[in-house]
């Protein structure tokens, strides 16, 4: 089993976005993040008002599952295909969709998990949930546009802290940077966010779509003089290609080492 996205219509205009992977926290497999851009693509095309998206079983997202990770990881093309196709393809679709997002985030919220929440308006988290991208004890660094994306949510120094110390965080640390909207006891997260997504339904609609259009231009940085391409791109298109990594020594070891259950050497 790969794990699954689910949609579920509820009651007025609300849609729940369920992530579930049985046994793995909810990491994200390759069929996920597929699952998760069709998902959002259906709902940016629907009459729905907002969306609730939640994991399974008491986490959020504990981040990718590595498990699929030496069957694609190490060649570089093959890794650019997944980064800029089957997480982007996801993470793009969330952020493109005019639909108010409610995040109801419990447990482990880590690496995949920061940046599906980061696609979210209004984030609700338990007390006892946790943050962070621990990738670099993988020895891979996060791809450039899912940093950009998580920079400019959590914040640049709690992006630092996260991708170059491993730093995690609690639900009051991130509350504090306001990357959260609100922090409850652990057991009141649903109604919370179910809570919070009425609230957005009930109100116009159209409204919400166009103030979300609008918020998302804001983000958009203008390319200079109207025609050199974004930083980004400059970053994922240019000449020093960011997937180069893919056979090198050090993130063959930091996987590895990880499904061996052993310390990396690097």
């Amino acid at each position: 089993m790969s794990g699954e996205v689910l949609m579920n219509a509820g009651e007025g205009g609300v849609v729940h976005v369920t992530l579930r992977h049985a046994g793995r926290l909810n990491a994200m497999s390759r069929t996920m993040w597929r699952q998760l851009r069709s998902v959002f693509e259906g709902i940016q095309a629907s009459s729905a008002r907002c969306v609730v998206i939640a994991g399974e079983g008491g986490a959020f997202c504990a981040g990718g599952d590595i498990s699929e990770y030496p069957g694609f990881r190490f060649d570089a093309a093959a890794l650019r295909d997944f980064h800029e196709n089957d997480v982007w393809g996801g993470l793009n679709a969330m952020l493109a969709c005019d639909v108010p997002i409610v995040a109801s985030i419990s447990g482990a919220c880590m690496g995949a998990g920061v940046e599906i929440a980061s696609c979210c308006d209004v984030r609700v988290a338990g007390a006892a949930a946790r943050f962070g991208a621990p990738i670099a004890k993988l020895g891979f660094p996060m791809a450039p546009r899912e940093a950009q994306l998580v920079a400019a949510a959590v914040g640049e120094t709690a992006a630092r802290q996260m991708l170059l110390e491993a730093a995690n965080f609690t639900a009051a640390d991130m509350l504090a940077r306001s990357f959260l909207s609100r922090v409850v006891p652990d057991d009141d997260v649903p109604a919370e966010a179910l809570a919070s997504a009425r609230r957005i339904a009930a109100l116009a609609p159209g409204a919400a779509r166009m103030n979300k259009q609008v918020l998302r231009a804001l983000k958009t940085p203008p390319a200079l003089d109207g025609k050199a391409p974004a930083a980004i791109e400059m970053i994922v298109n240019g000449p020093h290609d960011p997937y180069a990594y893919a056979d090198s020594a050090e993130h063959r070891e930091g996987i590895t080492a990880f499904l061996a259950k052993r310390p990396p050497v690097f």
